[in-house]
């Protein structure tokens, strides 16, 4: 019992990460998608200091450094490149 609950409450406050990767990233052939290096080369000319970059639901997710030195994931439009969300990586 107390493990289902655990597990119940685990959930309920990943969910709402897990729901904006899957409403916001459409879905693209992997053969339209950007490059890796393009992705980057994006993401430099916005002052981010990229670390790596995955796909992620949908949308390429980018581990970079803000230009304050805060360790963030941008997450982009995997064909266009546009920024969809940016949130702090804790």
């Amino acid at each position: 019992m107390k493990t289902t609950l655990i597990a119940a409450s685990m959930i309920a406050v990943l969910s709402p990460a897990a729901a904006m990767a899957s409403d916001e990233c459409p879905n693209v052939p992997r053969d339209q998608w950007m490059s890796d290096a393009a992705i980057t080369e994006k993401a430099k000319g916005m002052g981010y200091d990229v670390r790596s970059i995955e796909a992620d639901d949908g949308c390429l997710e980018a581990d970079a450094f803000d230009k304050d030195g805060k360790r963030v994931e941008v997450y982009f439009h995997p064909a266009t490149g546009e920024v969809l969300e940016v949130s702090e990586d804790d």
